[in-house]
């Protein structure tokens, strides 16, 4: 893991959040949706095929903790998971929740419309609100 490099995508369009065993958790900097990324420290990984069992198991059980935090954020009534990797190949998984009516509905959130930031006053709090909830 120590060749771990983020993507200098990822990195402009989010912020880091915790370390998870496996991944990085990092918040999307996109004020229309609750949406987290987890980035697997692992070097040159592109697919979840190329993650060992152990990795896969430790990256599924992030999916779900990071995800049932997000289910649980009012409003959400659908969590979206993607690991695409179609314009940054690092692998990474994206957790979106969702509800009828949102600026992508029922569309993807992926190129529908610009991404609305924080101030960097909201940014600083939606962190250590995050922070809180993955302790």
């Amino acid at each position: 893991m120590s060749d771990f490099v983020l993507d200098p995508r990822l990195a402009a369009d989010s912020v880091f959040v915790a370390e998870g065993p496996l991944s990085q958790v990092r918040l999307m900097d996109d004020t229309r949706f609750p949406w987290l990324v987890l980035v697997p420290r692992v070097a040159a990984v592109s697919e979840w095929l190329d993650l060992d069992g152990g990795q896969q198991r430790l990256l599924l059980a992030e999916i779900n903790q990071a995800g049932n935090l997000i289910r649980a954020q009012d409003g959400v009534q659908k969590l979206n998971i993607g690991a695409l990797g179609n314009i940054v190949r690092q692998l990474h998984v994206h957790l979106v929740g969702r509800h009828d009516g949102d600026a992508a509905w029922p569309g993807a959130v992926w190129g529908s419309g610009a991404m609305v930031r924080h101030t960097p006053g909201e940014l600083a709090d939606e962190v250590a609100s995050w922070q809180q909830r993955l302790r």
